[in-house]
């Protein structure tokens, strides 16, 4: 090991860091200023928490028609916070959805999901469009008998939705075999969400009597106008569902909701994506 004299050491003068140091802090601002990004906006969005799952990875056999990514829908536009047509729900009601699924497939159907977990954002979005009385580009097909202005005293739409908690879906059967549903084209014609089958948007469900999202009392699960078939097909969902913990939302055949939800009181925000 060699060694430095005193003598060999460079004198440091009092204060001769200090430019050194102002240089560099100089060279990192204009460096923030030339991304022009706040630091703030290379933080991470809302993710879903633990407990939550892709419905695919418990039960890829579950139909998925997930609406509210795409422009069939009462808004006619694609809603806040879907960026992608995946359903998630809490781990809970996807294993649940899972065994009422197994008893389905025992007898020729299988279920198809609407809309699962749906952020606030999106029912921000919804209570946005519902004061816009203006906009009534769908009218014809989800609403025909119902004048917007009393959507809010209604019940059809409300500034929470049990969707956010996580274990609340809408759901229908399909009997297999069954094709996809076509693709909605934008600007085609509508028809009403309560009129026979053969005259509605063609769905590869089983007939259920409506539509799905159709503002109608007609929609109510146990309306007594829903006779043969048609109360057939809504018994046989609602009873694979209720045998496995499920509660039916008596204005809608097609809402669910999972008992003993394990988020009760939580409404969460954060966007419809891959897990």
């Amino acid at each position: 090991m060699t060694s430095t004299s005193a003598a060999d050491r460079p004198v440091r003068r009092p204060g001769a860091a200090a430019p050194q140091r102002l240089l560099i802090l100089l060279a990192a601002l204009l460096l923030l200023l030339g991304l022009g990004v706040p630091a703030a906006t290379a933080r991470p969005g809302p993710s879903a928490p633990r407990g939550f799952v892709e419905l695919s990875a418990v039960d890829p056999t579950i139909r998925q028609e997930i609406r509210y990514p795409s422009r069939h829908n009462f808004l006619g536009v694609p809603v806040d916070g879907y960026r992608r047509p995946v359903c998630l729900l809490t781990r809970p009601a996807a294993l649940a959805l899972h065994r009422a699924q197994r008893s389905l497939l025992r007898h020729g159907y299988s279920l198809k999901v609407y809309d699962c977990y749906r952020p606030q954002r999106a029912v921000d979005h919804f209570v946005r469009w519902a004061k816009d009385l203006a906009d009534e580009r769908m009218k014809a097909e989800f609403y025909p008998r119902v004048d917007k202005s009393r959507l809010f005293a209604d019940g059809y739409i409300a500034e929470k939705s049990g969707h956010s908690r996580g274990s609340t879906l809408d759901v229908t059967l399909v009997r297999l075999p069954a094709p996809p549903t076509r693709p909605y084209v934008p600007g085609e014609p509508l028809t009403p969400c309560y009129g026979p089958k053969e005259q509605r948007f063609p769905d590869n469900s089983v007939d259920m009597g409506t539509g799905f999202d159709c503002f109608d009392t007609l929609a109510h699960t146990d309306d007594p106008r829903v006779t043969g078939r048609q109360r057939t097909n809504r018994d046989l969902l609602r009873g694979a569902l209720e045998a496995q913990g499920f509660t039916n939302l008596p204005e809608e055949w097609w809402h669910f909701t999972l008992a003993g939800e394990p988020f009760p009181d939580t409404y969460f925000d954060f966007p419809v994506d891959r897990l």
